[in-house]
């Protein structure tokens, strides 16, 4: 970006408009050298954070979120094999630049210790409520351990279940960045969520739900079998995975990678992207192209799991 652009490339929109990166905890908190003390000292999240927002434009909405491992897609070709790196130092951003036709924007709802009840008037302010082109959320719970957080989440998840949209996300460890509310981290004593909204005609969207009893190679790829019924179509989409800590290798017994594995095998060119968390949110759901609500079953759909994987594909349309 510091070279000069040919006067044919300056009104080429390349920016990122809106910034998704997640990091594990390892990589906000590990050790850096300090040369005026000449020892390691522990970085800090704030400070990692400040220094990843310096590298993005001014205006860039930026939702950045620290868990405890990481799925990652590798740069170079879409067809790279996703990984499942549970421990270790890893990360990934995702670079949204302005798309013709999409809206994406980040939101923050934190509990308030005075009100029990969640004022649902916020969620229009956020864009939430009186969309009709809201197509996918991205929700993301912090501090879930904190009395009340589970309740605080059903007062968010429950209102949107009613609309016929993707929700998919989890619980992480905490989110390190909202660019948006110039706000670099949470108080340490509250607990809410946070979350991409995209919105767009265009929008198709599908997600399944690998409950507790998927714990094989066959049952893992049935799973993505039913993903792929859904037909959204496969360029210019995005695949998330959001696990529970308990699943992976552990829940495998020992084959590691077995669900990205899984997922690479039914969609080869759709790169896959997400995190272990702490608990997921999400169901089986599609949303085809003229916006037809699709349900598994006839009751009402319960979105918050635990030693589940939840699986979504995201199409932002067709590229001129």
């Amino acid at each position: 970006l510091c070279t000069p652009l040919p006067m044919s490339l300056q009104k080429v929109h390349v920016l990122p408009q809106t910034v998704l990166y997640i990091a594990d905890a390892e990589t906000f908190s590990g050790h850096e050298e300090c040369h005026e003390q000449k020892k390691a000292r522990k970085r800090n999240s704030k400070e990692t954070a400040l220094a990843l927002e310096k590298l993005l434009p001014k205006r860039c909405q930026v939702l950045g979120l620290v868990t405890p491992g990481i799925v990652v897609t590798p740069m170079g070709s879409s067809s790279n094999q996703p990984q499942e790196i549970e421990e270790g130092e890893a990360g990934f951003a995702l670079l949204f630049p302005k798309i013709d036709g999409v809206k994406i924007h980040t939101f923050h709802f934190s509990k308030d210790v005075k009100n029990r009840v969640f004022d649902e008037s916020k969620f229009a302010d956020a864009g939430l409520k009186n969309n009709p082109d809201l197509r996918v959320v991205l929700l993301f719970g912090y501090n879930s351990w904190k009395t009340g957080a589970t309740r605080f989440l059903h007062q968010i998840v429950n209102p949107l279940n009613e609309k016929s949209i993707i929700l998919a996300g989890g619980q992480v460890e905490s989110f390190t960045s909202l660019s948006s509310e110039n706000n670099h981290a949470q108080p340490g004593d509250a607990c809410g969520v946070v979350g991409l909204a995209f919105s767009g005609p265009q929008i198709q969207s599908a997600t399944v739900l690998l409950d507790q009893d998927v714990a094989d190679e066959r049952t893992a790829e049935a799973a993505m079998q039913r993903l792929k019924a859904a037909n959204i179509p496969e360029h210019n989409t995005i695949g998330f995975m959001f696990a529970c800590v308990g699943r992976g290798y552990r829940h495998y017994k020992t084959k590691r990678n077995m669900e990205a594995d899984a997922f690479r095998k039914f969609f080869p060119n759709v790169p896959l992207f997400g995190f272990f968390g702490h608990g997921e949110i999400g169901c089986d759901r599609i949303v085809t192209g003229n916006f037809v609500l699709r349900e598994c079953n006839d009751i009402k759909d319960d979105l918050l799991h635990g030693y589940t994987t939840v699986m979504t594909l995201i199409h932002l349309g067709s590229t001129k």
